[in-house]
């Protein structure tokens, strides 16, 4: 799943391509040449994007083809053994539930099933056949490099789930924001949140990260039971930076930073395992997911290609949009001209009211003319 070149030559290649005068005309719309972030007073730039409305995108509509908004609710077992628990898991497309909003302007009002809007992942209290049923949601696409990538999520107050938002490659390059309901308590406003790289030393530990370097559990400032908060992290070439709506949690550097692209995925599960999940639940808990919005960097040729393409003017004033941090309802997708050249998912029902297609498909590269940082 790596690329098929070193990064250091794919951004040498793309300087050239960006210094060459044939490439320089004018750029056609805003945030050509990518969206930005800060990073140690840093400007870094990623150049493409996903944004997933889950207030207004059904995505377990199965009607029409597989992962038809870039996302894909999975379907596996677990036995008892794999799963390092009392019980085995079974994540099922009946615990994915879609509750949107008809009106796309409007953010902040009940789903059309009532209660929140936004993608319900659920973990059952009643146990199948010797399994805990969970969910989980994951992009149908595995090429994010080096990016940010945040999540708007309300997470369930009922005990005994884990519930994660996380990039994955394989079990050894993972990045990982885990809420353990139990481990809360309203009493005396303690909300930790697990941050974790899945690294070779959490291999050997067993995968229980938690006796590795690559782990902090930090106490929130807020209750993540009560209203959404935008959840993120950074994967940069150096370190990972996790944030909770915008402020710094922790910052991660070494040997365990991935090196490759993965996927995103957000799961909501337990296993009764006593050092974790704890559980199952009691009654039936749901987690919350109201968006995920990416920048990120490709890995494939074909984008790095479209992004050589389209940012033709580098010094333009517009070739790069800042990243608004904690604001769900705002998305570069509904904006006019500021996805250009970008895949861009939007519900049948509302396509014809925003310009652009969108998708999960990013890329990489440096420009030559920039002051900027480019995050590879």
């Amino acid at each position: 799943m790596g690329p098929s070149k070193s990064l250091h030559h794919v951004i040498n290649h793309l300087w050239l391509l960006a210094s060459l005068p044939a490439f320089f005309d004018l750029a056609l719309g805003a945030c050509e040449c990518g969206y930005a972030i800060s990073n140690k007073n840093e400007k870094v730039v990623f150049t493409d994007l996903l944004e997933s409305d889950f207030v207004h995108l059904d995505i377990t509509d199965r009607s029409g083809e597989y992962g038809k908004y870039g996302w894909a609710a999975q379907v596996f077992n677990k036995s008892m053994h794999d799963a390092r628990g009392p019980y085995g898991e079974a994540f099922t497309l009946q615990n994915v539930v879609s509750n949107k909003i008809a009106d796309t302007k409007v953010f902040d009002e009940p789903g059309e099933k009532g209660g929140d809007a936004g993608a319900h992942l659920v973990v059952g209290s009643e146990i199948v056949d010797g399994m805990v049923t969970n969910s989980e949601i994951a992009t149908t696409e595995s090429h994010f490099f080096y990016g940010t990538f945040r999540a708007g999520i309300k997470v369930t107050e009922v005990a005994g789930t884990c519930s994660a938002f996380f990039w994955y490659f394989n079990d050894t390059q993972e990045i990982d924001i885990e809420f353990l309901s139990a481990e809360f308590n309203k009493d005396n406003g303690t909300f930790p949140v697990n941050l974790v790289l899945q690294s070779l030393g959490s291999n050997k530990a067993g995968f229980d990260a938690s006796n590795t370097k690559d782990f902090e559990r930090v106490n929130l400032p807020f209750d993540p039971t009560t209203d959404f908060h935008e959840y993120r992290f950074d994967y940069l070439e150096r370190e990972v930076v996790f944030y909770g709506d915008g402020k710094e949690l922790a910052r991660m550097t070494g040997s365990s930073v991935p090196t490759v692209p993965g996927n995103l995925l957000l799961s909501h599960w337990s296993n009764g395992n006593p050092g974790w999940s704890r559980g199952p639940p009691k009654t039936d808990a749901t987690t919350t997911v109201s968006y995920v919005k990416a920048y990120f960097n490709s890995s494939m040729d074909s984008r790095r290609a479209d992004f050589v393409s389209r940012c033709t003017e580098p010094a333009a004033e517009s070739a790069f949009c800042d990243v608004p941090d904690n604001d769900p309802a705002y998305f570069f997708t509904y904006q006019q001209n500021m996805t250009n050249n970008q895949t861009t998912y939007l519900d049948d029902e509302n396509a014809g009211d925003v310009v652009g297609l969108w998708w999960p498909f990013m890329l990489s590269a440096t420009l030559a003319s920039s002051a900027c940082a480019i995050g590879l």
